[in-house]
């Protein structure tokens, strides 16, 4: 009996893909020899493993990111930082497809939404390596005639990245790529269910001919996260998850005065006036909340929907909502796959249960799918709830799946009231044909970024980020660049005078 366990447990542990963490240009185990396995949320089973990494493996990784600042790396012009970009990214357009089903592997995202994110990847890469050598100080004209005074603008140092589990690479580009761009060195933890496309990505970074230690990839749960944003060699954090997680961060970091970029949760409003186009708001809230099984920070959680219209709206998304189709995420014909672990399915079945229990009604989902063949996978039905109020903890508190929360107003200040009214403010969308209306209420509201007819729609040259608890500093455009950047100021002496001592100017 034993034997067989034995031979059972070294069959599987065969199976599994053993990956390694990338430390100053070499691949490395956790100094331990620690090491956590990752699971397919599709099948529920374990498919990959990776080190365990503690606080001395990311100090070793931090002091190798430190090292080569004042390195090759640091020794190199704009220019040449920017070809090593471009280089970078002409190596993911080959292996964008491989990239692509190692994530959603790892994630359950479907294969159609990865494949386009990995696709564009070449052209956030490209973007800022045009922008490297672009980066410019000022003359400055300084009411002291005797001098001459100007500005440079230098890299801010290590960066520190905590990856999210929902979109891996596609994250770690809007902010690897400007850091790169900006001169600054690198060390990315990927969240714990999601690290084996990051450090397949290192892969690239190695053949594209990086020097040692400009991009470190540690690995790990919230232990090794939390030694990364505490660990004195870190100038900057970016951190992409939950507020709750955010905050901490935020606050390790100010223990060695770190600057961070916090992209955090949203519980976004989608607003549909009676003027609007129904089917393609319909088609934008499905977009917002069923797209990526409604595991986007942008996810517009929340349909305002106006009293005149609720019955048509809602009757339209309960027809479609139950026809997306659910399967394996590597089938091309998927439409929604997974939640991306257990706790977080369990998460998502907590707030409907939760949802009901205030007063809202199920229109439609609201449980785990009958079919048998989704019986392995962490699958949760595309869900609505109608009657919630925006004092409900549904309508307040981020759920991070495929759970629609139905609203009703009656007036545009109603509507503006209520999108307003939530700790967050990442994302918003507003549906109507009176072109007036749009960019009253869009200027209105308190969000990041705001769509009017549309919803879910990302570029690297447009600024992404949030107002209040959904974030803080902005990446992607030249605000994403600025994020990697200090600024020195510079006085030279012209007359070879001595002054005053005691005088200031």
């Amino acid at each position: 009996m034993t034997e067989n366990v034995v031979a059972i447990a070294d069959r599987r542990n065969s199976e599994l893909q053993h990956r390694k963490m990338y430390i100053d240009g070499n691949w490395v185990d956790a100094i331990s020899g620690e090491v956590f396995e990752t699971i397919n949320p599709y099948n529920g089973q374990a498919w990959a493993t990776a080190p365990l990494a503690g606080p001395a493996d990311v100090k070793k990784a931090v002091d190798a990111a430190r090292r080569a600042l004042s390195g090759p790396w640091g020794s190199m012009s704009a220019a040449q930082r920017g070809v090593l970009i471009r280089r970078l990214a002409a190596l993911i357009e080959p292996h964008a497809d491989e990239l692509a089903r190692i994530e959603t592997t790892d994630n359950g995202k479907v294969i159609r939404e990865t494949r386009g994110q990995m696709a564009g990847l070449p052209a956030t890469y490209e973007f800022f390596a045009g922008a490297a050598d672009k980066i410019f100080g000022d003359t400055i004209s300084a009411p002291q005639t005797n001098f001459f005074t100007y500005t440079r603008r230098e890299p801010i140092g290590v960066v520190a990245a905590i990856l999210p589990w929902n979109s891996p690479l596609f994250l770690l580009a809007s902010k690897l790529a400007p850091a790169l761009a900006a001169g600054c060195t690198f060390v990315a933890k990927p969240a714990e269910q999601t690290p084996s496309s990051t450090l397949e990505f290192a892969k690239l970074i190695d053949e594209a001919g990086f020097p040692p230690g400009v991009f470190n990839v540690v690995t790990g749960a919230g232990d090794t996260g939390a030694a990364l944003t505490a660990e004195p060699g870190v100038d900057k954090v970016t951190f992409t998850g939950s507020t709750a997680t955010g905050i901490a961060v935020m606050k390790s970091a100010a223990d060695h005065i770190a600057e961070v970029t916090l992209e955090l949760g949203g519980k976004s409003p989608n607003i549909i006036f009676p003027d609007a186009d129904i089917d393609a708001a319909v088609n934008g809230v499905m977009a917002g909340i069923f797209a990526a099984t409604g595991q986007t920070c942008i996810a517009g959680s929340r349909l305002l929907v106006h009293e005149s219209i609720r019955d048509a709206v809602v009757e339209r998304l309960a027809q479609r909502a139950p026809q997306i189709k659910m399967g394996d995420p590597l089938d091309i014909e998927t439409e929604m796959g997974p939640i991306a672990f257990a706790e977080q399915l369990e998460k998502v079945r907590f707030y409907v249960d939760l949802g009901v229990s205030e007063g809202a009604t199920v229109v439609c989902g609201g449980e785990r799918p009958q079919d048998t063949d989704l019986a392995d996978g962490y699958f949760f039905q595309p869900t609505i709830l109608s009657g919630v109020d925006n004092s409900m903890r549904v309508a307040r508190e981020e759920i991070f799946g495929p759970v629609l929360s139905v609203i009703t107003f009656t007036s545009e200040e109603e509507a503006v009231q209520i999108g307003n009214d939530t700790t967050y403010g990442l994302a918003a969308a507003v549906w109507t044909k009176d072109v007036q209306r749009a960019h009253r209420v869009a200027h209105r509201l308190n969000a990041g970024t705001i769509w009017i007819n549309s919803y879910r729609v990302l570029a690297n040259n447009v600024p992404y980020g949030g107002f209040g608890q959904s974030g803080i500093g902005r990446e992607n455009g030249i605000e994403g660049l600025d994020a990697y950047l200090q600024t020195k100021s510079i006085w030279v002496e012209l007359t070879g005078e001595s002054r005053d001592p005691f005088k200031l100017g």
